[in-house]
């Protein structure tokens, strides 16, 4: 089990459970399923999101028995300390490179809430907003990646997903994800791969986080949580499981054997520069 406290960085969290009502449609299925899986999981583009919500009851994830990890707010609280120490992990990057590094803002919610990109719904999954700089969860998602996925699941899990969602930020504060966007536009043909290339990378960029942490943080082969996770979340996974079939030219997220690489290699290698998924 990980041991969260030791992290004693904690970063922007705005919590927005319980505000206002929330869309009830009793979980995800038919197209708003589809949706999920196919267009959104992990990183997708919020200009393409349905209103599809969830109101699944989460749970707070296994952690410490810290007082500060105990009590309704728990999950806030492993939210803020898994960013607080993404955010540490890249700033000390970023400053090596001379580059200033701008903390995101992570917005907790259930059903559906506002944000700069068209609003955020269960149905999208984790995702980050570069108008706002903000990074949207709702974590009932977590259950959707053990029911639906067949993941593990477990509090690792739920921190590479975090740690993701921050890569993102990460590629928008360098001008990957703009100089991805001109590409796409530019070749539409490639756009899928590019997509592609650029989730590979910020698998790779969550292997860092995850080396980067102090030692006595993850237990020995706590790391396989978040690489059944990448596996679980696969395109080849998905589309097997909802499709009868795999068709890799639709992939926008690359196979569960791609995304379980670049995150090792990253892990491995502790070296945002070793990250490197885009052709000449």
């Amino acid at each position: 089990m990980a041991r969260w406290e030791r992290i004693r960085s904690r970063g922007r969290v705005e919590d927005r459970r319980g505000r206002g009502p929330a869309m009830a449609v009793g979980g995800l299925g038919g197209a708003g399923l589809v949706v999920f899986l196919l267009l959104v999981l992990l990183g997708g583009d919020p200009g393409d999101l349905g209103t599809l919500a969830d109101q699944l009851q989460p749970a707070a994830p296994a952690g410490t028995a810290t007082d500060e990890f105990a009590g309704r707010d728990a999950y806030e609280v492993f939210a803020a300390t898994v960013l607080g120490s993404a955010n540490d992990t890249w700033r000390g990057f970023f400053a090596g490179s001379g580059l200033e590094y701008r903390e995101p803002t992570l917005v907790l919610f259930r059903g559906r809430t506002d944000s700069a990109c068209g609003g955020a719904t269960s149905a999208v999954g984790p995702h980050y907003c570069p108008l706002d700089e903000t990074i949207y969860l709702d974590e009932t998602f977590f259950d959707e990646l053990q029911d639906r996925f067949g993941a593990r699941g477990g509090d690792v899990a739920e921190a590479y997903v975090i740690a993701h969602e921050v890569a993102h930020h990460v590629q928008h504060l360098t001008g990957t994800m703009d100089w991805i966007r001109d590409r796409q536009r530019a070749n539409p043909a490639a756009a899928n791969e590019l997509s592609v290339a650029l989730e590979l990378q910020a698998d790779c960029y969550a292997g860092v986080w995850a080396a980067s942490l102090d030692e006595g943080v993850l237990e020995p082969g706590e790391i396989a949580e978040a690489l059944d996770a990448a596996a679980a979340v696969g395109d080849d996974r998905i589309q097997a499981r909802v499709q009868g079939q795999v068709n890799p030219e639709t992939w926008t997220h690359g196979s569960s054997e791609q995304r379980v690489d670049w995150l090792e290699r990253g892990y491995a290698t502790a070296d945002p520069n070793a990250c490197e998924t885009f052709a000449p």
